[in-house]
């Protein structure tokens, strides 16, 4: 019997160069998968939180810590519209909470280089927060979740209510109309 063989050969530096960088990357990544994984965003989220709590303590790691372990349960249970909408909601939450700590917190002066290191990943880890939250709410779309937010301003809403609207021009079919107006006789008990 004899084995297959394997072509070993790198491919030509060029054909690799060739492909744009998200779109490459996102072409060779499985049917199922998206880009970027949802592990990947709870890890990074993580390390950063891990470098920011050298500065500060108290309630910026309680808040950060805690929607991380809310996208733990997200990523762990796939099918849920609700753990990625807490995750999504946690994440919008901590935006506005680290703005807040950060400008209550930061010292201008008196930092050691350590101190610097850890403030510095503490604002990366804000400014990278917004990127998540498009990706997240990318996720919770794909998981059928609708949109949260609807303003109005984008134009007439598409989606049709059971309820009629007081402007509608139909009108609706009485349920008060006795059954003498349908040709049925009136029934006495």
């Amino acid at each position: 019997m004899e084995l297959p063989s394997v072509n070993l050969k790198m491919p030509a530096a060029s054909s690799f160069c060739r492909r744009p960088w998200p779109h490459g990357l996102r072409s060779q990544a499985a049917p199922g998968q998206h880009w970027p994984p949802r592990k990947m965003i709870l890890l990074v989220h993580w390390l950063l939180t891990v470098w920011g709590c050298i500065t500060f303590s108290g309630p910026y790691p309680w808040a950060n810590f805690t929607v991380l372990a809310v996208g733990v349960w997200a990523v762990a249970q796939r099918d849920s519209i609700d753990a990625i909408s807490l995750f999504l909601g946690g994440l919008a939450a901590t935006v506005f909470l680290d703005i807040v700590h950060l400008s209550v917190f930061y010292q201008r002066t008196g930092f050691s280089d350590t101190q610097r290191f850890g403030a510095g990943m503490a604002i990366l880890s804000l400014l990278l927060k917004p990127l998540s939250c498009c990706f997240v709410y990318h996720m919770y779309r794909e998981r059928g979740g609708e949109h949260l937010l609807y303003t109005g301003f984008l134009g007439p809403s598409q989606e049709r209510s059971d309820y009629q609207t007081i402007e509608s021009p139909e009108v609706p079919a009485d349920p008060f109309v006795g059954s003498e107006g349908r040709g049925h006789s009136p029934q006495g008990y």
